[in-house]
């Protein structure tokens, strides 16, 4: 692999990390399962053997980020413990245990002269990943990427660049040990951002897709400025909405945990519509909870009415990805006007109804355009991992090639093989 220092162009260091992704590539896509598995588990290994040596590296990383009077929530996001480290070797672990997406079967059928069509999942090829402050994407991307076939430069931000390159040592062993090359997956040693804009021109062609993630700023320069495709996961401005037929035992529960379980993910809800004919109970229920957690409320002049101490909202504010303990609120007239706030206050990601009535819970899941939908539970289940993926590279916001959790399946595309027995065509 190569090491990048002030003798080397930047240029030609990022033209040789591309030149050995393609290499790498063209063995991994013919890998069998079973080494992948095994490389995966061995990854695991090396994380949980190498904790200690993860988490002085992420300490290192955290004392820089305080220095430079990094938010909360961003804090939040980079720093890691015992807990964390061994949530990364499961998802590890988790992935090993998924079906491989390579060679399946989409779709089959026989044409009328006896020829015979398969749609079969194949990798994409190479894929560029940017992404700040969270250690725990090093692996998720790496290993996401392996498991379906890919080869992957990864260049995640400089406020992790210590924990990154620790976790990346780690994945770099179970590689070595499972006989694949170690180019498969690269780690950009290098904080100078012109390495970004190499990489978003495709490095000489090397590179299939990117994949950034992160705060609106970079996802704007990689959708401006890319040079190849791009699978963007964009803010989570997430909404529960709270209907008249619904149970506010469950309401309760799931907002507190929707708002406050960990503030600053993608998945947690910035905005909570309840329906006015609701409103006065709901509120002074769930409101005050919120209250007594912390939660800052920013609302409606409505919903000041029953919460008189709480901020008056802002058009601006319904807008606002939070990340951080601070939670809209705006009471609506019906499931039509929650619908049509929704859809355009909110940024596609996730939208949820808390309701009894199966009748206009399925009718708000077939109205909210946004890439998850849900019924009865909280937002912060929009998570790769609770999809069952095992992980996830982002949560993919757009319409084309892939929405939502974002897994191994979902880094593949596909080809056509057709089966003949002599036809020639008139």
């Amino acid at each position: 692999m190569t090491d990048f220092n002030v003798d080397n162009k930047l240029s030609e260091y990022m033209h040789e990390l591309g030149r050995l992704a393609r290499k790498s590539y063209s063995v991994l896509r013919v890998t069998n399962n079973n080494t992948k598995n095994y490389a995966l588990k061995k990854m695991a290994e090396e994380i949980r053997k190498r904790e200690k040596q993860i988490l002085a590296a992420n300490e290192i990383d955290i004392s820089r980020a305080i220095d430079k009077s990094i938010s909360d929530s961003f804090l939040d996001r980079l720093r890691l413990n015992s807990d964390r480290i061994n949530i990364i070797a499961n998802s590890l672990e988790n992935i090993a245990l998924l079906p491989d997406p390579i060679g399946t079967v989409d779709e089959s059928w026989t044409q009328p002269n006896g020829l015979k069509f398969s749609k079969v999942r194949v990798p994409i090829g190479v894929i560029g990943m940017i992404y700040e402050s969270r250690p725990n994407v090093t692996a998720d991307a790496g290993a996401l990427c392996l498991k379906s076939g890919n080869a992957c430069i990864l260049r995640g931000g400089s406020e992790g660049q210590n924990s990154n390159k620790a976790i990346h040592m780690a994945l770099i062993t179970g590689l070595e040990e499972a006989g694949l090359p170690k180019e498969t997956i690269q780690l950009v040693n290098t904080t100078d951002r012109a390495a970004v804009g190499l990489l978003l021109g495709g490095i000489n062609e090397t590179v299939d897709l990117i994949i950034p993630r992160g705060g609106k700023n970079l996802i704007e320069r990689v959708q401006n400025d890319a040079r190849v495709p791009v699978l963007a996961h964009l803010e989570g401005i997430c909404h529960s909405y709270i209907h008249s037929q619904a149970d506010l035992n469950k309401a309760e529960a799931i907002i507190l945990n929707a708002k406050l379980r960990r503030t600053g993910v993608c998945g947690a809800t910035e905005t909570m519509l309840v329906d006015k004919s609701i409103a006065n109970k709901a509120l002074k229920r769930i409101g005050k909870q919120l209250l007594r957690n912390n939660c800052k409320i920013l609302g409606d002049k409505a919903s000041q009415k029953i919460l008189p101490n709480i901020t008056i909202a802002k058009e601006n504010d319904y807008f606002t990805e939070h990340l951080a303990p601070i939670l809209n609120i705006k009471i609506v007239k019906n499931i039509d006007e929650a619908i049509q706030h929704i859809n355009h206050y909110g940024s596609g990601h996730t939208d949820a109804i808390i309701t009894e009535n199966k009748n206009c819970a399925a009718y708000f899941l077939k109205s909210i355009d946004s890439a998850i939908c849900m019924h009865n539970t909280s937002t912060q289940f929009a998570d790769g991992g609770e999809f069952g993926f095992g992980a996830e590279i982002g949560i993919a916001t757009g319409r084309l090639h892939a929405r939502g959790p974002v897994g191994a399946k979902q880094l593949t595309t596909y080809k056509y093989q057709v089966t003949g027995n002599g036809q020639i065509r008139d």
